[in-house]
């Protein structure tokens, strides 16, 4: 009788071996998990509950990953981060991104993930109606080093608030919340996908109000470039008076120096657990491999080209 056990057996392992190389090339030492950190922001914010399922969905089916969240001030801090090895992913607003002479070469994308919208927040029953009823009061702009502090200075500015303008304060989202409901302040912003959990919350509990930003879009395009578009906030998202406001585009980033096969995969559970993300977040869902490309001015990752590459019809 022919034994064929010892060959098949040595197929499976060169298989196995073949599987994983990829995953092993960036291991410190054989046998090590391949960690991923992936720099998200503050706990009830999208970034962070985006990058929970992202985590998972890795953990799960890469085998030798090991992948968990950071919470930090968000964008500008997660590209540093990231830039840094301190992380391996990290999710960022695309105007924070230098133009020139360009973007951190130590820095390249995955995928353009959702739109950012820009919230200004108010109590429904104090005095801020407006963008001009903020001058001299008490607004956070968001916490130091996140894409909210950069582009509500930025809309400051074109609104004739810049400088002395207001009272700044430099609070995340959970502060900003906790801030208002107390008094302490009297407006905040925040940059996030809808709905924004924190703000919804808000809205539930108390008498709030979401200001219109629509008159200064233009303004903004006119001095910071054509990244910022203008959507709209419906009645149906936190139960308040429709609005217009700024949106920014959001991506996912990674270190330019990952493993091509890596990041090949990375790309391809993003786009293929699109309804898994989307139930952790609404915004994850609004993905597609046809706008993911849209990554100007970061290049993508090649390991996230091949995969985009191959995903065409």
């Amino acid at each position: 009788m022919t034994r064929t056990w010892p060959g098949r057996a040595a197929a499976l392992l060169a298989l196995l071996l073949t599987a994983t190389v990829g995953l092993a090339g960036c291991r410190d030492t054989p046998g090590e998990p391949v960690t991923i950190r992936i720099a998200t922001g503050s706990p009830t914010a999208v970034y962070h509950a985006f990058g929970e399922s992202l985590a998972a969905i890795l953990n799960r089916e890469l085998p030798g990953v090991r992948a968990s969240v950071v919470v930090t001030a968000a964008s500008a801090e997660n590209v540093r981060l990231v830039a840094s090895g301190e992380a391996e992913l990290g999710f960022t607003q695309a105007d924070i991104l230098p133009t020139d002479p360009g973007p951190d070469p130590r820095v390249a994308a995955i995928a353009r993930v959702y739109d950012d919208q820009l919230h200004l927040v108010a109590s429904g029953g104090g005095p801020v109606r407006t963008v001009a009823d903020l001058r001299g009061r008490r607004v956070s702009v968001g916490a130091a080093g996140s894409g909210t502090e950069i582009t509500a200075n930025r809309l400051l500015d074109v609104a004739g608030l810049g400088g002395d303008g207001v009272q700044r304060a430099r609070l995340n989202l959970d502060e900003s919340v906790a801030a208002l409901r107390s008094g302490r302040i009297d407006a905040f912003f925040f940059s996030g996908g809808l709905p924004v959990r924190a703000i919804a919350d808000l809205a539930s509990g108390s008498p709030t109000r979401v200001l219109d930003l629509g008159d200064l879009i233009e303004p903004l395009r006119e001095r910071y470039g054509e990244v910022y578009v203008s959507r709209d906030i419906p009645r149906s998202v936190y139960g308040v008076d429709p609005v217009t406001t700024v949106a920014d585009p959001n991506f996912l980033v990674v270190r330019a120096d990952l493993p091509e096969p890596l990041v090949r995969n990375v790309t391809r559970l993003l786009m293929e657990r699109r309804s898994e993300l989307a139930a952790a977040h609404p915004a994850a869902g609004r993905m597609s491999p046809r706008s993911a490309i849209n990554t100007s001015p970061l290049p993508l990752h090649p390991g996230a080209v091949a995969w985009y590459r191959s995903a065409k019809p």
